[in-house]
């Protein structure tokens, strides 16, 4: 089965680099969304509301928002 990922991240984050890497070791698809930095940017302030956490890098799965970066590796290696 394909997961529907999208990944809410900025470029130059370290964090968001990790979950990159651990997507493309695993071969998953994935849509990347640069966010505002600003987390009074609109996107930004949905993207917290849906996933519980005000940082990023923030994964959406099949709709389900996860933040934080060792959670959401810990959840891409579930999907395998």
């Amino acid at each position: 089965m394909e997961h529907k990922i999208t990944l809410y991240q900025f470029d130059a984050c370290p964090y968001c680099v990790k979950v990159k890497n651990k997507l493309d070791e695993l071969g998953l698809k994935y849509k990347k969304v640069n966010v505002a930095r600003s987390r009074k940017d609109k996107k930004r302030k949905e993207i917290a509301s849906k996933s519980g956490v005000l940082t990023v890098p923030v994964i959406e799965i099949d709709g389900k928002f996860t933040g934080e970066s060792g959670v959401i590796i810990e959840k891409l290696k579930k999907l395998k």
